[in-house]
């Protein structure tokens, strides 16, 4: 009889190449993104504090065909229309993850899935608790659910703390299942009436778009406009426009085929990302985070129970939800943390992911779409539970800065010049053959001016 396996998975391990790569490149624009959508949210409240009355006056603006149902405001432009956008790159992300990324192994998948929803039902349960005890309404429960990656991202940049690939790569998976709730999230809670015809039309359209993709039908000309008729029946039908975004995402091939350096998948979200976190994302932020942030409006952000659950949602549920999905996870599936990492790494990075912002702004207007007052108020919440997050955050992270620091110095160090770190070809002979030819070289350099340096000192010893 065979012994038991009790080998243990490592959890937070060293990523594969082509998924380092990958994931350096994303995260590479994200981070660009994220401060921009920084500034973006920066700028809105100056704007919206200072000139209060344009900033509506510009938001409220209503612009596109009434003929075909488009006659919408600046603001809704943005929420619904730009963050299609946001959301389609979602779709491919996710795509990606399922099929060739870390959640392409059921095994390998379930800690950050858990993680993940963990840390979306207890910033919900949180809400809960805290407006059944106060008093408050309950639409709000799914604004703390969601992370903002972008804005973690910016963050960590703004405080110069550097993260090691795995646990970047934890805080994007978290980042990509968050999305995908929060869009089901989206479409089944937040739809009331449905016009069938919009609606079935819309699927055809998808249906066509799927097709055209799977005959390999090539051309921005076709696929555009396409997607243009698909959004616009999407948002005539009911159902959140952006969920017609998702789908399209969904649909891309993200697997390589031979001879391929990228799949199709992966080269549209490398030309589309710039513009989703470079401009599509700030400018949601520009038209959304614009609230009154007086002394009355950040007392009541403390006071008042819906105001006070996103809060908490964000700060506590967060952070206990995803670090203590996690912590189970690997306890009972048998999952061994990276030695070179601890348990509080993990807190720090589950309290980073308190950090909701675009996807929690639009869910705030979307829960509260009757009451203006409240929804401003929501969204003062939002920013107020996402800055202490980040203080949170950054104040765990770089306690261990100096140790993320030497850990990223060994994943990026490459002494032999070939364009692949180090830390990839340690079990490979000709990696130590070309070492040992280097420091040969670097030996015999250093005898010869041994010898030179021997030269000249014996000459000044010698007779006057």
């Amino acid at each position: 009889m065979s012994a038991p396996n009790n080998r243990r998975s490592i959890f937070l391990g060293r990523m594969s190449l082509p998924e380092r790569n990958y994931l350096a490149e994303a995260l590479r624009t994200e981070t660009v993104g994220g401060i921009l959508l920084l500034a973006a949210a920066v700028a809105a409240l100056i704007w919206a504090n200072t000139l209060g009355a344009s900033y509506e006056a510009v938001r409220g603006f209503h612009l596109g065909p009434t003929s075909l149902g488009l006659d919408l405001s600046v603001q809704h432009w943005a929420a619904n229309g730009l963050l299609a956008v946001f959301f389609f790159v979602a779709g491919i992300e996710l795509k990606r993850e399922l099929v060739a990324g870390e959640l392409r192994e059921p095994r390998a998948a379930a800690l950050p899935v858990i993680a993940a929803i963990c840390g979306m039902a207890m910033p919900a349960l949180v809400y809960f608790a805290v407006n059944s005890l106060g008093g408050g309404s309950l639409q709000g429960w799914a604004v703390p659910t969601a992370t903002d990656i972008a804005f973690a991202l910016a963050v960590l940049a703004v405080i110069g703390t550097s993260l090691p690939a795995a646990l970047r790569a934890f805080l994007l998976t978290l980042a990509v299942v968050d999305d995908l709730f929060a869009i089901l999230i989206i479409a089944v809670f937040f739809t009331s009436t449905i016009n069938f015809l919009a609606l079935g039309l819309s699927v055809a359209g998808l249906l066509l778009f799927y097709l055209l993709l799977r005959k390999g039908v090539r051309g921005w000309y076709v696929y555009v406009p396409l997607a243009l008729v698909i959004w616009a029946l999407m948002e005539n039908s009911g159902v959140h426009a952006t969920i017609a975004g998702v789908a399209m995402g969904l649909m891309l091939r993200c697997t390589r085929r031979e001879g391929e350096s990228r799949s199709p998948g992966e080269h549209i979200e490398h030309l589309v990302r710039p513009l989703s976190a470079g401009f599509a994302v700030p400018l949601f932020a520009l038209f959304s985070a614009g609230v009154s942030l007086s002394g009355g409006a950040v007392h009541d952000v403390f006071t008042r129970p819906e105001t006070l659950g996103v809060v908490l949602g964000l700060v506590v549920g967060k952070t206990l939800g995803i670090f203590g999905g996690t912590w189970c996870t690997a306890r009972f599936t048998r999952a061994q943390l990276n030695p070179d990492l601890k348990w509080p790494d993990v807190f720090a990075v589950a309290s980073l992911a308190g950090i909701g912002f675009t996807v929690s702004l639009l869910i705030g207007e979307l829960a509260f779409s009757q009451d203006p007052v409240l929804t401003d108020e929501i969204k003062a919440s939002v920013l107020v539970g996402s800055l202490l997050a980040a203080v949170f955050a950054g104040i765990l992270l770089k306690v261990r800065n100096t140790k993320y620091k030497a850990l990223c110095e060994d994943e990026e160090r490459d002494e032999d010049q070939d364009g692949i770190p180090d830390i990839y070809e340690l079990d490979k002979p000709e990696y130590h053959l070309r070492m040992a030819a280097i420091h040969e070289a670097k030996a015999a350099e250093h005898r010869r001016l041994a010898e030179l340096a021997s030269a000249a000192h014996a000459g000044d010893d010698g007779p006057a």
